[in-house]
């Protein structure tokens, strides 16, 4: 259950005093509806840890050091971005409810983090200085740009009831009602989080087992098609010693087969379009594609097989609830397969280049390819459908995509960073304006025919951009990998 009002009132008198006038010096945020703040103080630092899980809504000090995700999420970016090293001007509880708000002065100016710990509704919201709405947890549509309102009492979830549930034998620490919290709390997400694990870790093998059976059968098809050409040095050899009996319109030929002690009569198809030695070297170049196909698949289907079997081994200990997470949430991450270089079918979906990444003033992630090999990379393997990718019109340059939420339109200000460096890497750069198209990924096709990273874009827009200093300082300040 989450804390009551009353629970919330109290840990605010516990914390509020020590905190203000201390500065946000990092943010993180360990699982998708929790956000630990590490704040600065005279002499000493504390985390505060606001958490907008349903059932477990609460706010309060905590000494946990949590493990965090590789890549932070986008509402984390958006607070690295805007709210990192703002001062805490005061931290209040709003009317006696289940609303914290945390007054701020950012580099930006005035803002607010309003933490609304209300069971099923819970958020996290970041308003401006007119209290305007910038980002919230949830993603609501339409909310960013609205005059802030807490929920009604109609939307929200009865929280515990007001009783002294962490008054009785409080541990012996600077803040003893956040300690008692803590170990209140861990107890009963501990549960949560290995079930949460457990679920997400079956559906993810699940998912892969799924890919790898379709590209082992892929692997079997192909050595299936090869196998077809194993005899085929020996037609190469046949026909090279009938040569000068063979004339170019021919759609057979009949030999003696030396390779069989009886020395049948080998009735061999030609190619009627071809000469002898045309014929000769395709059948060569066949029989020397089985060999390869032999030697680059059966070891790569025997990998699988054993992949194949072990992720079942693993799927099979989750459903006997055998299965544990690992130690550090961090690694009960997405399975993905091993990378295959092969060429067709069995190329790894999930790949990772080592694109250009920013971050946009909304705290969309950016990437930007640095070459013709890695546009084709960052369009065609890293983005997904509904990423917005955008180029420099009709001059060579670079991919740029950015990261989208399913069914969200990204902010007018992150189409602008993007578009900006559509026009720094490209030829475009110089004369420090032009014209940037974009589009949804989905309306982006490979050229056929064409070098890596020529493609066919539909459905697209167009805006004018100039190479604004402010804007790409900023941009570059949020640079993760130049």
């Amino acid at each position: 259950m989450a804390l009551s009002a009353t629970e919330i009132s109290k840990v605010m008198d516990e914390c509020a005093l020590v905190l203000a006038g201390g500065w946000i010096q990092k943010m993180y945020q360990p699982t998708d509806r929790t956000v630990v703040l590490e704040i600065r103080t005279p002499g000493r630092t504390h985390r505060l840890l606001i958490s907008c899980q349903p059932d477990t809504a609460r706010i309060h000090i905590t000494t946990t050091a949590f493990q965090n995700p590789p890549t932070p999420p986008p509402l984390c970016q958006f607070l690295r971005a805007h709210l990192q090293g703002a001062r805490i001007d005061r931290i209040e509880q709003l009317h006696g409810d289940r609303i914290v708000q945390l007054a701020l002065t950012a580099k930006e100016g005035p803002c607010s983090l309003v933490a609304e710990l209300t069971g099923k509704t819970s958020n996290l919201v970041v308003l401006d200085e007119a209290s305007r709405v910038r980002r919230d947890l949830n993603g609501e549509k339409g909310l960013v740009g609205q005059l802030y309102a807490p929920p009604s009492h109609s939307q929200r979830e009865r929280g515990a009831a007001d009783q002294a549930r962490f008054s009785q034998n409080l541990p012996e620490s600077l803040f003893p009602l956040s300690a008692a919290i803590e170990t209140h709390y861990r107890a009963a997400e501990g549960v949560s989080i290995v079930e949460t694990a457990r679920n997400t870790r079956a559906g993810i093998l699940r998912k892969s087992i799924k890919k790898l059976r379709r590209r082992i059968e892929a692997w079997h098809e192909d050595l299936a098609k090869a196998e077809k050409y194993k005899t085929y040095d020996r037609y190469g050899e046949l026909i090279k010693a009938n040569l000068g009996t063979i004339r170019k319109g021919q759609t057979d030929v009949a030999v003696v087969d030396y390779f069989d002690e009886e020395l049948p009569t080998l009735t061999i198809p030609l190619d009627q379009a071809k000469t002898p030695q045309g014929n000769m070297d395709d059948y060569f170049r066949k029989h020397r594609k089985c060999l390869a196909a032999e030697r680059e698949l059966r070891p790569r289907i025997g990998e699988g097989e054993r992949e194949l079997e072990a992720l079942k081994g693993e799927l099979t200990a989750i459903e006997q609830g055998a299965w544990q997470p690992p130690e550090k949430p961090s690694q009960i991450a997405r399975t993905t397969i091993r990378q295959r270089e092969g060429r067709g079918k069995g190329r790894q979906e999930q790949r990772q280049g080592p694109f250009r990444r920013f971050t946009s003033s909304d705290g969309l992630a950016i990437y930007v390819g640095r070459n013709a090999r890695e546009n084709d990379e960052l369009t065609f393997g890293l983005a997904k459908s509904d990423d917005l990718w955008l180029h420099a019109r009709g001059t060579p340059g670079s991919h740029v995509v950015v990261r989208t939420e399913k069914g969200s339109d990204p902010p007018s200000e992150t189409i602008r960073d993007a578009a900006t460096l559509a026009l720094l890497y490209s030829d475009l750069k110089k004369s420090g304006k032009g014209d940037v198209i974009y589009t949804r990924r989905k309306w982006v096709k490979k050229a056929k025919g064409q070098a890596p990273g020529a493609v066919i874009v539909t459905q697209e827009k167009s805006m004018h951009v100039s190479l604004e200093k402010t804007r790409l300082d900023a941009l570059k300040a949020r640079s993760t990998r130049e």
